[in-house]
């Protein structure tokens, strides 16, 4: 199965303002990108990431990052007079992140800004497309209709659409604009990937429980809520929702890609077949590995037992 994964991949800088900082790339479809990759070698499944790029070093760069996680890059816009962009994350003693963010002219946010893109082209030979409430927040409104169209021309030809809600304020002008895009995304969507959370935040819900009745009742036919340290529920159309249990970890470095590395494991299982609760699973305990390392994709040896295709 060939998945195409819309986003943004920005330049990351890690460590403290005026000290020593490392050089990185990251972005939360980006992130989930290569962590498909990795698992879906083994089951048969092929991601491949769509943004826009300048024609800089720094964006030769990442296409070769990305070719060398075998992450396709045919669905990369290359924007003459645009760059990527960039951002730098703190993580303190609770692996906690503060981030700041220099992205209003990046790449990204022209992709659709071309009569068609790569992602349009090749919709015929896609299986399934993925994408975030930031793949929408980056976007102009002309480009998040375009976005919204392709994913629901995918799904009409019988390819799979998958939305993760991942809000981030900051990126929206109101509330009331994200929640309206968000209710568009989940109606085209066959899978939702929810952070609880984002939900509540969103829709300034009161209270875990209404948070969680919320999410059980968006309108996508398989909802999967992440709850942080609680149980990941899996409810299926016309089904009750099923537990499916975090993996707990002894110290929590950094937890910077934890949802984006779920939604990895949860997609390579999914898509290639497994059940549900199965799919949970794996993703949890994938996020479990990635939340105890550094950064937000963390080096292949460190996932050998998972990349093997065991979800114990």
């Amino acid at each position: 199965m060939n998945v195409a994964l819309f986003g943004e991949c920005m330049l990351e800088l890690q460590g403290e303002a005026f000290g020593t900082m490392r050089q990185g790339f990251g972005g939360d479809t980006l992130n989930t990108a290569v962590y498909l990759a990795r698992l879906g070698q083994a089951r048969g499944i092929r991601a491949s990431y769509a943004t826009g790029l300048g024609e800089d070093r720094y964006s030769d760069g990442l296409l070769q990052r990305w070719a060398d996680e075998g992450v396709g890059t045919e669905l990369v816009r290359r924007v003459p007079g645009r760059m990527p962009g960039l951002y730098a994350i703190e993580v303190d003693a609770r692996g906690e992140r503060s981030f700041s963010y220099w992205r209003d002219t990046s790449a990204a946010k022209a992709y659709f800004d071309a009569p068609e893109t790569p992602l349009e082209a090749r919709l015929p030979v896609l299986g399934a497309l993925y994408f975030s409430g930031i793949s929408l927040a980056i976007l102009p409104a002309p480009a998040r209709e375009r976005l919204l169209d392709a994913a629901a021309r995918l799904r009409a030809a019988g390819g799979r659409v998958i939305f993760d809600n991942n809000y981030r304020p900051r990126l929206w002008g109101h509330a009331s604009e994200a929640r309206d895009w968000f209710q568009q995304a989940c109606r085209c969507a066959d899978i939702a990937l929810v952070t609880a959370d984002d939900e509540s935040l969103l829709h300034e819900l009161r209270g875990p429980e209404a948070a969680l009745a919320h999410c059980l009742a968006l309108p996508c036919p398989e909802v999967v809520v992440k709850r942080g340290a609680e149980a990941t529920l899996v409810r299926l159309a016309g089904g009750a929702p099923q537990p499916v249990p975090v993996v707990p970890v002894p110290r929590v470095v950094d937890t910077t890609a934890a949802g984006d590395s779920f939604a990895g494991g949860y997609l390579a299982a999914r898509l290639a077949g497994a059940p549900a609760a199965e799919a949970a699973a794996l993703g949890n305990r994938l996020a479990a590995i990635v939340v105890q390392h550094p950064g937000a994709i963390v080096p292949r040896e460190v996932m050998q037992d998972v990349m093997a295709g065991s979800t114990g």
